[in-house]
């Protein structure tokens, strides 16, 4: 297609594609490189939106296109315009990300993978060369919000430092789209009573991760203003779904049912957040790609705002567990040092765009219970990922890498104690989620 430039390779022999081209680092675990074959069973999910093409935009970049949901927006414009867009996937292969993810693109003419990091300029401005990049959609961040609290360097390295590395590239080549991909966390926390935020709300975050983010907005902000650099902000509510890393909320509790134990629940259960599904996130992304105004901030508001309590009360039932046994299922352990009650933001400037939530919480839950059913091991081992508290290495050659269970005996406890207190799951006459692994 024009203007792609194809390495010679064969993507499916990606570790001799990453160490002859790309140069991949060794240290990396072997789960990134993998092949288990469970990629050629999935579906190729992705969003439902079409537009008609823009003149001006031909080769995209998505940082972080082999995480979670950057990987729902590569597959949906690698699939939806296979003619009209070229897709770049950049990612430095993070513990939360995998090449499984965008696997079943490797055969598509307009999708091409590229091993850089964000922080690295040399990365950056060789990536925007070699594919004549003329739009950026940049999702690469550390957003585990638990993780900040104590890697919070780690955090301002990738998110404020890699957006600044990304912007001034992205200035040098002459960039005509640069889609900056925030959260609803830089509003910070939201009274039960109060309105929904709007765009131009002031920015109050208070988590290492949310003040990240909100300080790669300000860089954002900045280059839009000193150097005319077209730029458009979207904030988003928690995005939930298929091939979503564990370490989140919705799918380390599928994957705690599917074992058979139980879910932990930070503090009183009463902190709420509103869920959007991954589909429709993808076509928020893309409406604002073909439809948004440049200098604009744009949130995506979902209305299915559920209490964490309420969250594991609808999970029990879609593996239907009745509510009776709920007491045997869920547990409740310290909070965070500092936890948000509840955000809110208001998505009517998006819907005016056309963009409208189709996928109903019910129905987003019991897709990803499926999926995470159907493909257990997607992620490989992930025991460690399911305790209540993650637990990193002080040093470690992958950032952000989870301790080892021999490394942990807090981890070991937690798994003893799991073992030995969780209840089997009861078997009814519904609609039944295999729970064995």
């Amino acid at each position: 297609m024009d203007g792609m430039v194809r390495p010679v390779c064969v993507f499916r022999e990606c570790s001799k594609y990453l160490a002859n081209y790309l140069q991949a680092p060794t240290s990396l675990e072997s789960r990134f490189f993998s092949d288990n074959g469970q990629w050629e069973n999935a579906p190729l999910l992705k969003g439902t939106t079409k537009f008609e093409a823009l003149v001006d935009a031909k080769n995209i970049l998505i940082t972080g296109g082999a995480g979670f949901i950057a990987s729902w927006l590569v597959r949906h414009l690698v699939l939806t315009y296979s003619t009209e867009y070229n897709i770049i996937s950049f990612d430095k292969l993070d513990y939360c990300s995998s090449l499984n993810n965008t696997r079943m693109l490797d055969s598509r003419n307009n999708f091409r993978f590229f091993h850089g990091d964000v922080t690295n300029p040399t990365d950056v401005r060789r990536c925007l060369k070699l594919h004549k990049i003329d739009t950026i959609f940049h999702f690469a961040a550390q957003s585990h919000v638990d993780l900040s609290f104590g890697n919070s360097y780690n955090f301002t390295k990738n998110n404020v430092y890699g957006t600044h590395v990304l912007l001034e590239s992205a200035k040098e080549a002459g960039i005509r789209r640069f889609i900056h991909i925030s959260t609803d966390e830089v509003y910070g926390e939201v009274d039960k009573d109060a309105d929904d935020l709007l765009e131009h709300s002031a920015l109050a975050p208070t988590n290492p991760y949310a003040a990240t983010k909100a300080a790669a907005e300000m860089l954002v902000t900045a280059y839009s203003r000193s150097y005319n650099l077209p730029v458009i902000i979207v904030r988003s509510n928690n995005v939930y779904g298929p091939h979503q890393f564990p370490e989140k909320v919705i799918p380390k509790f599928v994957n705690l049912l599917q074992r058979r134990r139980r879910l932990i629940i930070h503090g009183d259960g009463q902190h709420s957040r509103r869920y959007i599904y991954a589909g429709d996130a993808a076509d928020a992304f893309d409406t604002i790609f073909h439809r948004g105004h440049f200098g604009q901030v744009y949130n995506i508001g979902s209305v299915d705002e559920v209490t964490n309590l309420e969250l594991c009360m609808k999970l029990l039932a879609v593996f239907d567990i009745p509510q009776t046994e709920a007491g045997d299922w869920i547990e409740h352990t310290k909070d965070r040092p500092f936890n948000d009650r509840r955000y809110a933001v208001d998505g009517t400037k998006l819907r005016q765009l056309g963009w409208e939530q189709k996928i109903t919480f019910e129905e987003g839950l019991r897709i990803t219970a499926d999926w995470y059913r159907d493909f257990p091991n997607w992620w490989g081992d992930i025991t460690n990922v399911l305790t209540p508290f993650p637990v990193i290495m002080g040093q470690s050659a992958v950032p952000g890498r989870l301790r080892t269970r021999e490394e942990s005996p807090v981890l070991k406890a937690t798994s003893a104690n799991a073992s030995r207190n969780s209840p089997e799951v009861t078997a009814t006459k519904k609609r039944k989620i295999d729970v064995t692994m």
